[in-house]
């Protein structure tokens, strides 16, 4: 018989020498000559072992899971996903030797749908994106085992006063720059967790930064901001850009720690994805684009009031997995969406 303690203490084990491994994200600086006094960083989420910032969420929920005794070594973890989560958990399900079964809508790109294979999960697809935490909830029921539901648990998953979270990674590393309490954070919300965990660690260490959430202009997360009783979307969530903005406001979303939101088209996330990596000379994918946007807007605005400082943004994940759509100009044009002027616009400020 199975100690399950003594194999929960192992599942954990595991992960945290994961953990001890992998080395801090980089924070790149990129300089703005037409805004001097301003410097723009990107914190590089990519360059974790799968690729994206749902590695620091993937973990969290697992260890989350485990510490609360909710799987065992006979449980199936299902998750509900627009991709770049899934391929987390897919990895870490396996280092702790867990089937894992990733519910995502047919739109899902192949490239992640390979990535979550790759990593050792399954993949079920479905056709309407909004019945995907109906069919992970069933999933669990079928197969006894545990759905992770990041919409629920990222706000809580995650140890927002510290334990290495991306908010007390970000001011550490801007420690030594000129500008070291940046007069803005940026982020989008797929779940909200990200923002939520930036939010509370701002109030925490007692920081005088605002935080902005850029987010698509179909999904619902701007609009419940305005006003609190929109919480869904008749007909869904009218935005390309994978991984951020959602038909209902999803458990996770706290919209009393953002001081602002930003609407941004698919449009001019494509075209500032595009100018940006043009500046940085490697491909981002889009919801940096949906980030920059928002971030030049503030670089633009702190300027005109004569301010100086710091921007920080993430850098979700790498262009590499978008290059059948984002980066293909065939796939845009067959939806209708024109990027190139933005591309110029954003890649001017940029230089």
């Amino acid at each position: 018989m199975i100690d399950l303690r003594a194999w929960t203490n192992e599942a954990i084990r595991k992960i945290e020498a994961d953990f001890t491994r992998s080395a801090e994200t980089h924070l790149v600086r990129v300089e703005l000559p037409k805004f001097p006094g301003i410097t723009l960083y990107l914190k590089d989420e990519s360059s974790h072992p799968t690729g994206s910032l749902k590695h620091r969420l993937a973990r969290s929920l697992i260890l989350y899971a485990l510490c609360n005794q909710k799987v065992g070594p006979r449980s199936t973890l299902i998750e509900a996903t627009s991709g770049s989560t899934a391929v987390s958990e897919a990895y870490f399900a396996t280092l702790i030797g867990l089937p894992f079964i990733a519910v995502a809508p047919k739109t899902l790109t192949p490239t992640k749908i390979e990535a979550i294979r790759f990593h050792g999960g399954e993949v079920h697809l479905v056709d309407d994106p909004g019945t995907v935490y109906g069919e992970a909830e069933r999933l669990a029921r079928e197969t006894g085992g545990y759905y992770l539901d990041q919409f629920t648990y990222a706000e809580r998953a995650t140890d927002w006063r510290g334990n290495n979270n991306i908010a007390d990674s970000l001011f550490s590393q801007m420690r030594r720059e000129e500008h070291p309490v940046p007069a803005w954070i940026v982020c989008g919300a797929g779940t909200g967790g990200t923002s939520a965990t930036i939010g509370r660690y701002i109030r925490y260490a007692r920081h005088d930064t605002r935080l902005c959430v850029a987010d698509p202009e179909g999904s619902v997360f701007h609009r419940h901001f305005a006003d609190l009783s929109v919480r869904t979307l008749d007909g869904g969530c009218k935005s390309c850009i994978e991984g951020i903005g959602r038909p209902r406001v999803e458990p996770s979303f706290v919209p009393e720690l953002i001081d602002r939101m930003v609407p941004v088209s698919d449009a001019a996330s494509i075209g500032a994805m595009r100018a940006l990596s043009r500046r940085i000379g490697r491909r981002v994918g889009g919801s940096t684009g949906t980030n920059a946007i928002a971030s030049m807007a503030l670089v633009e605005e702190m300027a005109a009031a004569g301010e100086t400082g710091s921007v920080v943004t993430i850098l979700c994940d790498s262009g590499e997995r978008y290059a059948g759509s984002y980066y293909n100009d065939a796939w845009l044009d067959e939806r209708g969406i024109d990027w190139r002027a933005e591309e110029e616009r954003i890649f001017a400020l940029l230089s």
